[in-house]
């Protein structure tokens, strides 16, 4: 028997996709390594606490509105399916997540305890060979995650432990002097944990601390895991280290050497002592599953999967992608790194999946080809979205105009309606919600820097903050572009401000395209 759709991961992004699957009656199954969903989540965070909001209460009751702030929910119909049924805390201890996502998964077809050990193909067909049998499937969707730690090409790097297997108990590291290597939210997760115990902490890196409140991507540090910082510039015995470890060596009396290069100072070299040494580096795809013939291109430091605007390998057709490993495609820029951003993605590989290979075209409905009709229904989305708001700049809402007749499509991405994912585009108004350019150069806290003022529909192209963006294509040709001024509550339906000038852009490029 051959499988339509074979998808390896019973994460977040395996389970959702799944779901859509089933509830279109598609073929598929999926497969798990480990004994129940959400493996990754049984261990990861280390201390266990998660930094994707769940902010319950918002004042409203509009589905679509609370998933703005409801990072952890996946896509359902299923009200009893909403991560706020499963914890009430801002920030959700991981073991929350884990009983959340198996109830998502009951009734999905999945089969747990099932490692798959090769990935190959031949002709239009995979073979999935696992611990127990083999596969064949028409269509493999890789859903694993980031898996496998990210080792640094560090000499002597093997005697560093590793935040996957180091112990959590703070008391293991009491008076010690510890060095922890990467700056990302693993490291000072870890070095916030050892702040009471541990004698000194330095954390080192080669790269300057990005921070998300600032840069708007939430993978950069957290303020969640940031207390560490005023440890170091209150001068408790901590700091943080610019530059790059050269090599780490075992000292005679158990301790290690590091060669530390800084990237400020008059030394080429300085030499420093700790008792521990932590790798808090990140994680990177696990390829050794593929067989040659199937084995996918890399990108980004051989971290991830490269990827066509469908989520398919650039090299083995029929291979695709799902979760956290799509962020190859807005690294550092959106949040399909992250289950508030792929959960959409997710749908819109379904969609994708559908289109391409069942003959069912993305959904639509049908608009009044005017100016007015197609700036109500703008209005009304980027007032609710929530797929907009959490993929920026990645997803947007398309409303295709031929023949007199207007199509609104939702939550589509931007780089596969450019690679012809429409189809032809005769006349297109796209619809997107971003930041401005230099955006993560401003604080947002100096108030004496000068900014675009809230409701300046006249300086709105020049908005820093998140705000709604329009564009206009023609034969997938850029003509024309619309801001909408940013508004505190982000509530764009002021007339004067927000509706009658995109009305009068839309009125004008209308009549442009006849």
């Amino acid at each position: 028997m051959t499988l339509d759709y074979l998808i390896i991961g019973a994460g977040p992004a395996g389970l959702q996709l799944a779901a859509l699957l089933e509830r279109d009656g598609r073929d598929h199954l999926v497969l798990e390594a480990g004994p129940a969903p959400g493996t990754f989540f049984g261990r990861y965070p280390r201390h266990r606490q998660l930094i994707s909001i769940n902010k319950v209460w918002t004042g409203s009751d509009d589905p679509e509105f609370n998933l703005r702030s409801d990072w952890n929910s996946l896509l359902t119909d299923d009200p009893s399916l909403l991560f706020r049924n499963f914890s009430r805390r801002y920030f959700p201890d991981a073991d929350d997540m884990v009983r959340y996502l198996a109830a998502f998964a009951q009734g999905l077809r999945v089969r747990y305890d099932t490692r798959v050990t090769r990935i190959a193909r031949d002709g239009d067909l995979f073979t999935v060979q696992t611990d127990a049998d083999t596969l064949t499937a028409r269509r493999v969707v890789v859903a694993t995650g980031v898996s496998k730690l990210y080792v640094p090409p560090i000499d002597g790097v093997e005697l560093a432990e590793r935040y996957d297997t180091v112990s959590v108990d703070p008391d293991d590291f009491t008076n010690q002097r510890v060095l922890i290597i990467g700056k990302g939210n693993s490291a000072f997760e870890t070095a916030d944990a050892l702040v009471e115990t541990a004698a000194v902490i330095h954390v080192a890196g080669p790269h300057s601390i990005r921070l998300a409140w600032q840069t708007h991507y939430v993978g950069h540090l957290r303020a969640v895991n940031n207390n560490f910082l005023d440890t170091y510039q209150l001068k408790s015995q901590n700091a943080v280290l610019d530059g790059t470890v050269e090599r780490i060596a075992r000292r005679d009396d158990g301790g290690y050497r590091i060669d530390f290069r800084y990237a400020r100072t008059r030394e080429s070299i300085r030499q420093l002592d700790y008792d521990r040494v932590i790798l808090c580096t990140g994680f990177r795809f696990d390829a050794s599953i593929f067989d040659p013939s199937a084995r996918p291109r890399l990108a980004i430091n051989d971290r991830f999967p490269e990827q066509t605007s469908g989520f398919e390998s650039v090299n083995v057709p029929g291979l695709y992608f799902a979760g956290t490993l799509t962020q190859q495609r807005d690294f550092k820029r959106s949040t399909n790194g992250f289950i508030h951003g792929f959960r959409y993605g997710v749908r819109a590989l379904h969609r994708m999946l559908a289109a391409r290979h069942h003959g069912t075209p993305w959904p639509a409905t049908t608009l009044d080809a005017t100016p007015e009709a197609i700036t109500d229904a703008i209005i009304a989305r980027i007032n609710r979205t929530s797929a907009l708001w959490q993929q920026f700049t990645v997803l947007g809402d398309v409303v295709v105009i031929a023949d007199g007749v207007a199509r609104y499509h939702e939550e589509v991405p931007v780089a596969h309606l450019h690679d012809g994912g429409l189809g032809a585009e005769p006349f297109a108004v796209v619809t997107t919600l971003e930041y401005g350019p230099d955006h993560d150069q401003v604080d947002p806290f100096d108030i004496t820097v000068p900014r675009i003022a809230e409701n300046d529909a006249e300086r709105a192209h020049d908005a820093s903050y998140l705000h709604p963006v329009v564009r206009v294509h023609r034969g997938g040709q850029l003509v024309a572009t619309h801001h909408l001024a940013e508004n505190l509550e982000n509530n764009w339906d002021l007339p004067g401000v927000h509706q009658q000038p995109l009305a009068l852009f839309l009125k004008g490029v209308l009549s442009d395209a006849g």
